[in-house]
């Protein structure tokens, strides 16, 4: 019911946001002016894969229109979590309650960038998607540049559906794959494919990886196997007032809140089948030690992934655990790319590894690792977390990546040199939409290269580029 209330209280706003540009209030750009971006997603919390793709996209409009010309601003729901981040750009706090901030925030940009991956769908929070639509809706309200940037769509609840339907529909989302444009395309929202924006982000090199490694109990010859187990089966967070009261009073629900009035997923059946995905990473390591020369590692990418690390590791008998809260994305991705063999349920885990060529596979709970995988053509690479043989088919899995580990990695290098040029489009895509709102900014001139819609490439990256164009 809460999160129905607050869909409509967003829809409200819109609709105000609207009068109130028609009324002549709200930013306008001008010639001779900064151009204000706003870039608005899951920032402040230590998700190093929301982290590290809006890190690119700042990067990257940088690079196609000049820092010189550009006022950045991002949203964060935390500048301890953020500090260091991001270059220049100014962080604003997004509070938990957000539909009045958005109605206060957004009108004093020209542009606005929507940057969460998971934007379009009900599988996290209906929140964090009404978030994106209320961001997008009240720039198109107010004829400023509108774009939701490396997206994903799926499964919607009606009334979510309906205001994308409604609010996005002269918006531009430029979108990580065909199945999110076939879900936008039937609600009228008006797309273009590219894919997700973390592709050219570089971390500490791997000397800091392998560093850390090592003082982690590493002996320099064993192959490193990296996890990244999460708990996927406490979403969706939803909003709810009662349970925030019983939580304030008398700390009931404490198990399944995860901050102000939002709650995960909780009962038997969740806990159940979270045990079920612990034990078949557990018992499928064990057996993976005992034939292989291997030495496990954990990775959470988010916070909320270390409790999943943290008891399978113990289940095992004990490994490092590194985590987002201890270790920023420079560092954490360098530990990734340091590694030998990689099991993830996070997206980000694999993508980011993927320019370090680390042989990697998924445990998926919903599309995204599936479409990724669809597209290196590793069908066989992935599974669904909640796979009743999921333990016998992980082993499986790793004694797969240990053994097929060159040719997998021939797959995972063409697959990024394919999604660098695809980032390049939705460059273009980008200063096209922008020049169609803004004919006026001095926009480069003359013919460019592909690679000139990218942040600078690494030496890594241009290596890859030239053995696999």
């Amino acid at each position: 019911m809460m999160d129905q209330v607050l869909q409509m209280w967003v829809s409200g706003l819109i609709e105000l946001s609207k009068l109130q540009w028609v009324l002549g209030k709200g930013e306008s750009w001008a010639p001779g002016t900064k151009l204000k971006f706003l870039f608005a997603g899951y920032n402040g919390t230590r998700n190093t894969g929301s982290d590290v793709r809006v890190e690119e996209m700042l990067r990257q409009v940088r690079r196609i229109f000049g820092d010189e010309n550009l006022h950045l601003s991002i949203m964060t729901q935390n500048f301890d979590r953020s500090r260091g981040y991001f270059g220049n750009a100014t962080q604003v706090r997004l509070p938990d309650v957000f539909p009045p901030f958005l109605y206060r925030e957004v009108p004093k940009y020209h542009a606005v960038l929507a940057c969460e991956g998971s934007m379009f769908k009900s599988k996290f929070a209906n929140a964090l998607t009404a978030m994106m639509i209320g961001t997008l809706g009240i720039a198109s309200a107010q004829n400023k540049v509108s774009v939701g940037y490396g997206a994903e769509a799926g499964a919607m609840d009606a009334m979510l559906a309906k205001m994308c339907s409604r609010f996005c529909n002269k918006s531009l989302v430029v979108t990580r794959n065909e199945e999110s444009r076939t879900v936008l395309r039937k609600l009228g929202v008006h797309t273009e494919l590219g894919t997700d924006t973390a592709w050219t982000f570089e971390p500490h090199g791997n000397d800091y990886g392998e560093s850390a490694l090592r003082a982690n109990g590493w002996d320099g010859k064993a192959s490193v196997l990296v996890l990244c187990p999460i708990n996927p089966f406490w979403w969706p967070v939803k909003a709810s007032l009662a349970k925030g009261l019983a939580y304030g009073l008398t700390g009931a629900f404490a198990d399944s809140h995860y901050r102000s009035i939002y709650f995960h997923k909780s009962g038997p059946r969740v806990r159940q089948s979270y045990e079920k995905y612990i034990s078949a990473f557990t018992n499928a390591t064990q057996a993976f030690r005992k034939e292989a020369n291997v030495f496990p590692i954990f990775v959470a990418m988010e916070r909320l992934d270390a409790d999943s690390c943290n008891k399978i590791a113990k289940q095992i008998g004990g490994a490092p655990v590194f985590t987002s809260d201890e270790y920023d994305m420079y560092q954490l991705v360098s530990i990734l790319r340091s590694c030998h063999l990689m099991v993830s349920s996070r997206y980000h885990g694999i993508v980011t590894s993927m320019p370090g060529l680390v042989p990697s596979a998924g445990v998926t709970m919903d599309e995204r690792i599936r479409n990724l995988m669809r597209e290196r053509g590793h069908n066989h690479l992935y599974l669904e977390v909640d796979d009743p043989n999921l333990e016998q088919k992980l082993l499986e899995l790793m004694r797969r990546l240990k053994r097929d580990a060159d040719e997998i990695r021939i797959g995972i290098a063409k697959t990024v040199v394919s999604n660098l040029r695809s980032m390049a489009r939705m460059g273009v895509y980008l200063e096209e939409h922008v020049e169609h709102r803004y004919p006026e900014f001095p926009f480069r001139k003359g013919l460019r290269s592909w690679e000139e819609y990218l942040p600078p490439l690494s030496a890594n990256l241009r290596k890859l580029v030239d053995q696999y164009s």
